[in-house]
């Protein structure tokens, strides 16, 4: 096939006030559509929870509704342009009857499968909508084609991603800040309105000028079509970008929080990127591409490093990566590009790719692998695919002879897997940090020196990721059999040196049980006994009597069920069924077993199971519901504030657990406090020597009870330890209409 040649396609002008139309509707369309999506996720956290995989399942939406509407603007070329005009009109015209945006009102049948069951009620909720909108980016361009042969429609494509970027830096930075979800429909309902007037306009400008070209004219018979293996590279070199753009956004929510303003980064760059990539001129995309052996070397270090130690340098390298393996992909796509008569079959395989890549980490990763090994297999697939040529000249010039070329790559192979199988062996010891470095520079320079044969290359990034990480995630995988993955996270049951047994989502503990005989019961962690949560459970007879009625939500291993006392009632709430059967089974922790056997496990989201259950049926109720690092948005609005208290005796009391690495909670709870007229006292305990040694940990716990007394009679004689919540001027308490996460965020204030 012959591909375009930048060179030689002849400009429009750029002050041209129909050039500036197009790209003022194909903006708008991009912005309104890439918009959207936080949008909705935001209004979806009350209902659907802020695991990393709900976004994931949502981005699987978009890409489908996304290959949908490039599908339907691929058709529509068979019509003569008047007609392309009349329909897709009359189709945006037929979505509006969705507005405005709002999630539709269905509930999860019981037993039904969240991966399932969430795009089903995306797809209702928003998928007309979406479907159109999404047609604009090739459609328009097609149209702008028509209107202006020999001008250049591809260029129209990085304005799209401009806009797309725009719309999800605006959503976390201006948007969701200022305004409630009922108003951020509205403002997307009159941007639609908006979209539908600019593209009557675009229709109107081709009738007055006359210009009318038949599509199976000269221009389809200049262009030969592209091959199946044109489109099928082109999937290839879509769906790695996608898909490590997901498998990178699960990295960051794992070690960070699931929430819009995390998510919409990886994906901006993802958008970014091909702006960059399918710019006219190629002095950036080509300047970013030659870094991509050094940032894939160091994304195959991190691969399975532990993020915890270093989260910020590993995000950094991590979006790094995520943007110069886009850049360079997608450059290539754009250099292998048709000609014009073609474009929509061209962005048709290119959202197929999008969908390849979302559907392997959305659906296919969580079902085959107990652990994210999709990031570091998309990584070297995307160092299978990248454009090679050797780093140094004298390499070039030794490969230039095919004798010595191959007897290098066959010295080279060698030496790689052999320090790659001894780097099992070394590094599954706990070597000495100077023989761990020692191996994982020799495997790097391999690396840098394969870089112009693919698969020699591939197998050195292989055999880097093995040495910084890969195989004791892999023992732990194929060997202990202590590692559970499931929709809402990945699980690990390690034991430690110090006689204890962990529990660890991502890289965040939600558990920790004593092995050593005689300590199996003793309550650690987060609740160890002078813990705002461990001297609320101690005080609990004295406060509600014998038959006190506790819930607590978030089941972890099962720590707190061992402050259960004969004769009171007990119940706990955990959303995901993987944890139940960790919490339960006796081989790796005994807290239920020992403590309370039989005890009743709800299993949901637990606001939607305490908003069923009767009013007043709890005296305690503890919310102990960690997604990655942080307590869930929707938690913690007044809403949800509102569910706690019907479920709460007149004099009951509620705990939540606020402890976290990059949020400053205790605004949000003062002001929720204030508004609903709650008695708060926080307590921020840090264990003393002994106590850390009885793996005890510091946490953060706040009390509030809508009767005073029974805070007052908590924290008396404690005084030292409680204090009245800090109550930050002008702090709105978050709502399930409003709440945003940038006042909160540690090191911005």
């Amino acid at each position: 096939m012959k591909h375009c040649d930048v060179r030689a396609e002849t400009a429009t002008p750029a002050g041209s006030p129909v050039r500036i139309l197009f790209v003022a509707t194909i903006l708008t369309g991009s912005l309104l559509l890439f918009l959207v999506q936080p949008m909705v996720a935001r209004m979806a956290l009350p209902r659907l929870g802020g695991a990393p995989a709900v976004w994931n399942s949502a981005m699987l939406v978009y890409q489908a509704l996304l290959l949908g509407g490039y599908a339907y603007a691929h058709a529509l070329g068979r019509l003569t342009p008047g007609r392309q005009a009349l329909v897709h009109v009359g189709l945006m015209l037929a979505a509006a009857c969705w507005l405005p945006i709002g999630l539709a009102r269905i509930e999860m049948p019981a037993g039904v499968t969240p991966a399932l069951w969430v795009p089903w009620l995306l797809s209702l909720s928003i998928g007309p909508l979406f479907f159109v909108v999404a047609a604009q980016a090739p459609l328009i361009q097609r149209w702008f084609a028509l209107r202006f042969p020999g001008a250049n429609p591809y260029s129209l494509y990085a304005a799209s991603n401009l806009g797309s970027f725009g719309g999800l830096l605006a959503y976390p930075l201006l948007v969701e800040p200022t305004l409630t979800v009922a108003h951020q429909s509205l403002l997307w309902t009159l941007g639609y309105a908006a979209l539908v007037a600019l593209v009557l306009a675009c229709c109107a400008t081709r009738r007055t000028t006359g210009h009318q070209p038949d599509l199976a004219g000269d221009a389809v018979a200049a262009s030969p079509p592209p091959s199946l293996r044109d489109r099928a590279r082109w999937v290839a070199l879509a769906a790695v970008p996608s898909g490590l753009m997901l498998s990178t956004t699960t990295h960051l929510t794992t070690d960070i929080v699931a929430m819009p303003l995390i998510w919409v980064v990886p994906l901006g760059l993802y958008l970014l990127s091909f702006s960059v990539a399918f710019a006219a001129r190629d002095r950036v995309p080509l300047g970013i591409a030659r870094t991509f052996p050094v940032m894939l070397v160091a994304g195959a270090q991190t691969a399975f490093a532990n993020a915890a130690a270093y989260p910020l340098l590993s995000a950094a390298t991590n979006l790094a990566l995520l943007f110069v393996v886009a850049v360079t992909l997608h450059r290539e796509m754009y250099r292998t590009r048709p000609g014009t008569a073609h474009l929509t079959g061209f962005y048709l395989a290119m959202s197929v790719g999008g969908v390849v890549g979302g559907l392997f980490c959305a659906l296919a990763a969580p079902l085959l692998f107990d652990w994210a090994y999709e990031h570091p297999l998309l990584i070297v697939a995307a160092a299978l695919l990248m454009p090679q040529a050797s780093l140094f000249g004298w390499l070039a010039r030794l490969r230039a002879d095919p004798e010595r070329a191959a007897r290098l790559t066959r010295w080279l192979g060698l030496a790689t897997g052999l320090l790659a199988l001894a780097a099992g062996g070394f590094l599954g010891g706990d070597p000495s940090p100077g023989i761990a470095l020692a191996i994982i520079g020799l495997l790097a320079s391999a690396a840098f020196v394969a870089v112009g044969r693919r698969a020699l290359f591939g197998l050195a990034i292989v055999a880097v990721m093995l040495a910084s990480g890969g195989w004791q995630t892999m023992l732990q995988s194929f060997v202990s059999g202590k590692r559970v993955r499931s929709y809402y996270g990945i699980y690990t049951v390690a034991d430690q040196a110090d006689a204890t047994r962990i529990l660890i989502h991502g890289t965040t503990t939600h558990g920790v049980q004593r092995t050593a005989p005689g300590h199996e019961r003793d309550a650690t962690s987060y609740y160890a006994p002078l813990s705002g949560v461990g001297l609320a459970m101690t005080a609990a007879p004295a406060l509600f009597g014998p038959s006190a009625r506790i819930g607590v939500v978030g089941l972890g291993a099962g720590t707190l069920a061992c402050y259960a006392r004969p004769g009171q009632d007990w119940r706990f709430y955990e959303i995901d069924p993987a944890v139940v059967a960790i919490a339960r089974d006796p081989r790796r922790f005994t807290f239920l077993s020992r403590c309370t056997p039989g005890v009743p496990i709800e299993i949901g989201d637990a606001r939607l199971s305490l908003s069923r259950a009767p009013a007043g049926g709890l005296d305690l109720l503890v919310v102990d519901a960690f997604s990655s690092d942080s307590v869930p948005m929707h938690l913690l609005t007044r809403e949800a504030l509102g569910v706690y208290r019907r479920a709460l005796a007149p004099g009951g009391l509620l705990m939540v657990h606020i402890s976290n690495r990059f949020f400053d909670l205790e605004p949000v709870l003062a002001a929720a406090a204030r508004a609903d007229g709650l008695a708060a006292a926080l307590r921020d305990y840090t264990p003393d020597a002994r106590a850390a040694k009885a793996a005890a940990a510091r946490s953060i716990w706040v009390a509030l009870s809508p009767d005073p007394r029974t805070l007052a009679r908590l924290t008396a004689g404690r005084a030292d330890g409680w204090r009245p919540l800090v109550d930050r001027p002008g702090f709105r308490a978050w709502s399930d209409d409003y709440g945003s996460v940038l006042p909160v965020l540690r090191g911005l204030r």
